[in-house]
């Protein structure tokens, strides 16, 4: 009997401090809860070149066809070279999985809607904004896609406002210096929060097999993606609080592979290889990564900047790019 009374103490004795602990475990003070960063940032602009290959871009040493994205624009920004499209290498599929942070293979002819909401819908509804503070404006009418979803509970709610292809209808090819103009009037007048811009013409005379034409394209989308960045530092509103971020939807085929700069499509190292700069008031300047960081990774990135939930993105925060 003493031994057993002994041994209920001893018991007793041993368990008082572990229940002490459990209850400071699970009694945190406020004042630890993980606080909200904060940036600079109130707008975020995407520009999308439309289909370059590495090998006329930032794979080419010299530069010579970017001399603005290399030689101005980076340097002020951060290059990421080793960026990539590791889903399907076709338009929209590349513009959708930049625009929901998901890989999903959709119809390349405007026909099919993203599975997922698009970053600019929960951006809308947590913000509480009316349209007119999202946009997509493209020169293919088809990405205007990239304004709704399939997903039934978010079709047709919190849409952005879109200005894609001939004025602005949703259909049709148009010239990239009316979607420049054309952007360029919407972002003075509306000053969104949230942008999209696509270029078409280096994808298309790619596709016409025009080498000559095709080289030309790079170098007049290299000289926009300049102006763009110049009409944010001298815009009054947009200044200083703009992040900019430019990449690409898909590469090409390299020599050798099928018809060359021709075509796009598959998974070669030519399709899948793709840019991105980018320039804020919260990146680091001057700075080259060699992170394989890829599309799905851009929504998580804004939302981060902007300060809205995605639970829809794949991606992961692009954090080097951060000072």
């Amino acid at each position: 009997m003493t031994f057993l009374k002994n041994y209920k103490i001893l018991v007793s004795f041993l368990f008082i401090p572990v229940v002490g602990v459990l209850i400071s475990f699970n009694t945190r003070p406020d004042d630890e809860k993980p606080v909200q960063k904060t940036y600079k940032t109130e707008y975020v602009i995407v520009l999308i070149i439309d289909g370059p290959r590495m090998t006329e871009t930032f794979g080419d040493s010299t530069y010579k066809y970017i001399p603005n994205l290399s030689g101005v624009l980076a340097p002020q920004g951060v290059l990421v070279k080793t960026f990539r499209n590791n889903g399907t290498t076709t338009t929209n599929s590349g513009h959708t999985a930049i625009c929901t942070g998901v890989y999903q293979s959709v119809k390349n002819d405007g026909s099919e809607l993203p599975k997922h909401p698009t970053m600019f819908q929960y951006f809308l509804k947590e913000k509480g904004l009316d349209s007119t503070q999202a946009w997509v404006i493209a020169s293919k009418g088809k990405l205007n896609i990239l304004a709704n979803t399939k997903n039934k509970t978010w079709k047709n709610k919190y849409t952005p406002s879109q200005h894609c292809g001939v004025d602005g209808k949703g259909e049709g090819y148009t010239n990239d210096r009316y979607t420049w103009r054309d952007a360029q009037t919407i972002l003075s007048k509306y000053h969104p929060k949230l942008t999209l811009i696509n270029l078409l013409e280096v994808d298309v005379r790619g596709h016409q097999n025009e080498w000559p034409e095709y080289l030309q394209a790079i170098r007049n989308t290299d000289k926009i993606a300049l102006d763009l960045w110049n009409f944010i530092q001298s815009d009054s509103i947009y200044k200083d609080k703009t992040t900019l971020l430019i990449t690409n939807d898909h590469g090409r085929h390299l020599d050798g592979v099928k018809d060359g700069f021709v075509s796009h499509g598959g998974g070669c190292e030519g399709c899948r290889s793709i840019y991105l700069v980018a320039l804020g008031p919260d990146f680091k300047s001057n700075t080259e990564l060699l992170n394989c960081y890829e599309q799905i990774d851009i929504s998580s990135t804004i939302a981060e900047l902007l300060h809205f939930n995605y639970p829809v993105s794949k991606g992961e925060i692009m954090i080097d790019l951060f000072k």
